[in-house]
């Protein structure tokens, strides 16, 4: 690190900040209050609103949104004529999973071999205190040069939407010159990492009939046809021979030109097992950047244990379609439905049904926000040169915030990495990270300003 002024506040700030990292973590704030009191994230969006207020924020406010869920908004206004930046993260989380499978409880902050372990500590409860650091360190040294909006969601890993309906039904709220959504990563720790593109995604379920009902395998077997034998059948079509996705009329075959990929570090990072291959073709970056992929979610047919020698005369399935961007989901969730159709077996009657969607998102990596974090970033990580990564999944603000703002640049950082294993058990934060991070945020905004 730097002997940057900013980088000296930062590390004094960090013992506050994993104080405060512990008091965040405690709330058992998962969205699903059907299995986690509403209290806690009440608990939680408070604790930010009081923090926000504590650091001269003005019309903090508790936004109830349309899911039941609450964000937090609050407003710092900067000197006379500054730019606005929207800093992004949220405080729900995942469930912790199996508590019992956790080396430490999932809701207590604790550290060991030098990272802090605890559910939401990097995804992202430490995206909030990420952004409080910065704010600090920028109040510590001359002050904050722009005004700053932030928003920390409630229901982001609910996908429920919630923020999404709020922003669109108040247009004005949200407006900023440009966002910063917290909620992404590194690709490894210490390589600063700006995430340019998004993949959306589709949901189609597919069903097959051609019986009126199940029959004995024995006696009509051979000739009687077979539903899921029709299913499986139309869902391999959905695949090449190695493994590529292939639904008819969907481009797949862009290249992804940003951070490379290695195949054996991907390996290692997916845990595939030994001997067996990977799918698709092209570039690792290429398959999960820029090209279309398919997974079978969920097949609806007779259990292995308790099945009865029947002929089946009907199943189904729920299909994914991860879309890159370039490609509308809209479209994509067209072309997926009548491939599935098309490539239905002998004369099977077949039913598709869309079961949700979200659109890819792509940044403009050329506009002034990204000079100012690339400028940022190199202070933050002597001797790194700022990534363009891509990120598989999906975060559906990003379209709703690129919709309703057409002309605002999005920056998607955060403190997810690979050893960070958000949403999983033992998730944890890397206190370098977190340092390294809030430093390129608060330099980031004062570059931006300037």
């Amino acid at each position: 690190m730097s002997s940057h002024p900013v980088a000296e506040t930062v590390a004094a700030l960090l013992p506050r900040a994993r104080q405060e990292l512990a008091e965040l973590v405690a709330f058992r704030s998962v969205a699903d209050f059907a299995q986690y009191p509403r209290s806690e994230s009440e608990g939680a969006a408070n604790w930010i609103a009081d923090a926000l207020r504590a650091e001269g924020f003005t019309d903090v406010a508790l936004l109830d949104t349309p899911d039941g869920t609450q964000s937090v908004y609050g407003y710092l206004p900067g000197p006379e004529g500054a730019k606005t930046v929207l800093l992004y993260a949220h405080y729900d989380v995942q469930p912790p999973l199996d508590e019992a499978a956790w080396t430490t409880p999932p809701f207590e902050l604790t550290e060991r071999d030098g990272r802090w372990y605890g559910r939401g500590a990097a995804d992202c409860k430490g995206g909030v205190v990420m952004h409080l650091l910065a704010l600090r360190a920028l109040k510590a040294n001359g002050g904050v040069p722009v005004n700053v909006k932030v928003i920390v969601e409630g229901s982001e890993e609910q996908g429920t939407g919630g923020l999404e309906r709020y922003a669109e039904q108040h247009p004005d709220l949200l407006a900023a010159d440009t966002i910063v959504i917290g909620d992404t990563g590194n690709f490894r720790v210490g390589l600063p990492t700006v995430t340019t593109t998004l993949r959306g995604m589709t949901l189609v379920r597919v069903q097959v009939d051609t019986l009126e009902g199940n029959l004995h395998s024995g006696q009509f077997g051979g000739a009687a046809p077979d539903a899921l034998a029709a299913l499986i059948r139309t869902l391999d079509s959905l695949r090449a021979e190695d493994g590529s996705t292939t639904v008819d009329g969907l481009p797949a075959d862009a290249a992804w030109d940003g951070l490379a990929y290695d195949e054996e570090q991907f390996r290692a990072d997916a845990k595939v097992l030994d001997g067996v291959e990977l799918i698709g073709s092209g570039t690792v970056a290429d398959r999960l950047w820029a090209r279309p992929a398919v997974t079978v979610l969920g097949i609806d047919c007779p259990p292995v244990t308790g099945a009865t020698a029947s002929v089946q005369a009907s199943a189904r399935a729920l299909v994914s379609l991860r879309v890159p961007p370039g490609l509308d989901a809209g479209e994509a969730t067209k072309l997926l439905q009548a491939h599935l159709e098309a490539h239905t077996p002998w004369g099977a009657r077949v039913r598709t049904e869309p079961a949700g969607q979200g659109q890819p998102f792509r940044a403009d990596t050329d506009s002034p926000a990204y000079r100012a974090m690339a400028e940022a970033m190199a202070v933050a990580y002597p001797g790194e040169q700022l990534q363009y990564a891509g990120q598989g999944g999906s975060i559906p603000l990003c379209n709703t915030l690129a919709a309703l703002y057409p002309e605002a640049e999005i920056l998607l950082i955060g403190l997810s990495e690979p050893e960070a294993q958000i949403h999983a058990v033992d998730e944890s934060v890397s206190p370098e990270e977190l340092e390294r991070m809030s430093v390129a945020e608060a330099l980031f905004l004062r570059a931006y300003a300037g």
